[in-house]
């Protein structure tokens, strides 16, 4: 394959500049990494998160595709080793691995990110925009019966309309009697993808109740439409005789529990976003979505690191906390990764209590702490439309691009 290739002449560059001199000094892998690092506009002007397959369902603070997929282009080392995304959330790093040929894993604590993830990276069975329309007419005959259970949600009354909510839960009856797995779990994302637009919710990152003037008719055809497009960002998502995808594996685990041998294979490449401290509230985010999957969103803020909660409760944490939880993921890291594996991370600075964190530095000494070192930096602007629950992270502009690797190379 292509792609391949390149990067395994790139990789064949290396060991020659790795043995070559220069005014009696070595010429090592960090001049490599600096100029490719310069090569590329990290900035990436008028990119879009939502387009394809990025686009099915609304996640928070997801990767633009340019980025994981210059990286793995500039820095995998070509052979059969995966790439791994220990936060994957949207699985952003995921669909573009797999586009370029390449397995992925990715890990989240979260079990709707990882749906997500799965239904982003497994060929969509035919014959999903019949059977949404089949699901809809069982769920309107169901409706007009009056037969529907609408399962017992906090606040429900508060968020939905009475009607909103008993067409959701005939839907989603009808969505999870489907036998066929990838079709059920597609259904669902796009049902998971609609439930905000229907709810009393203002908007994904406005979390206040407005009349919207939605009704049960509307929740059908925003379905219909929502899997007709899942549908037509799949058939991006294919084999074929040039480019055959590559699989992913997608593990609903806290990344501070994993273990090694919980990795399908060896890591070749890490591409990553940690959760900033004190930043995104990813539960909150999709907290009524999940809900409605009938999934527990409280667990997954007990456990989501950076969420905004654990900063302000009593004895709450601090960056100490989270550069110990970073330093818990590079363990994991500096026993699963290739000796010439690289691990890319993205990451910008988070403000707790008034105070800034530079969590720049603090991935560094996390990372120092099992023998990584910092290859290359470099910084990118964030564009000023991203939104979050949390408006002081919203001011960030800025965000920087490290890679590490193992001193032991």
């Amino acid at each position: 394959m292509e792609i391949k290739a390149q990067n395994l002449k790139s990789q064949q560059l290396l060991k020659h500049w790795d043995s070559m001199t220069f005014n009696n000094e070595a010429i090592n892998l960090n001049n490599y990494v600096t100029t490719a690092l310069n090569s590329v506009d990290w900035d990436f002007h008028d990119a879009t998160t939502n387009s394809g397959m990025h686009s099915i369902h609304p996640y928070p603070a997801k990767f633009i595709p340019q980025i994981p997929r210059k990286l793995i282009e500039l820095f995998h080392p070509g052979d059969s080793s995966i790439v791994l995304d220990p936060f994957c959330g949207s699985g952003t790093t995921l669909v573009e691995a797999i586009n370029l040929g390449f397995d992925a894993c990715g890990i989240d604590v979260n079990p709707l990110a990882c749906l997500l993830t799965k239904v982003k990276t497994t060929p969509l069975a035919p014959g999903i925009n019949e059977l949404a329309r089949q699901i809809i007419y069982k769920a309107q005959e169901r409706l007009s019966r009056n037969a529907a259970q609408i399962p017992k949600i906090p606040r429900l009354d508060h968020w939905f309309n009475i009607d909103i909510q008993k067409a959701l839960a005939a839907l989603i009856e009808q969505i999870n009697k489907q036998k066929q797995v990838t079709l059920r779990e597609a259904l669902q994302i796009a049902f998971s993808s609609i439930v905000v637009q229907v709810s009393n919710q203002e908007s994904n990152t406005r979390y206040a109740a407005i009349e919207k003037n939605i009704s049960a008719r509307d929740v059908f055809n925003r379905f219909e439409k929502a899997v007709a497009a899942m549908n037509r960002a799949a058939s991006a998502l294919s084999n074929n005789l040039f480019r055959p995808l590559g699989k992913a594996s997608i593990l609903n685990r806290d990344i501070l529990t994993v273990k090694a041998d919980d990795l399908p294979s060896a890591v070749g490449l890490v591409v990553t976003s940690p959760p900033y401290p004190n930043a995104y509230e990813y539960w909150l985010y999709h907290k009524y979505r999940m809900y409605w999957l009938g999934m527990d969103p409280i667990n997954v803020r007990q456990h989501e690191i950076g969420a905004r909660p654990h900063y302000f409760k009593v004895n709450h944490q601090d960056e100490r906390v989270f550069e110990e939880q970073m330093s818990t993921t590079f363990r994991l890291l500096a026993q699963v990764m290739n000796q010439k594996a690289k691990a890319c991370f993205l990451v910008g600075r988070s403000i707790i209590h008034g105070r800034v964190i530079d969590n720049v530095a603090l991935l560094r000494r996390a990372a120092e702490s099992y023998g990584f070192v910092v290859e290359g930096i470099k910084k990118r602007r964030i564009p000023p439309t991203r939104k979050a629950f949390n408006p002081i992270h919203g001011k960030i502009n800025e965000e920087s691009l490290i890679i590490f690797s193992l001193e032991k190379q």
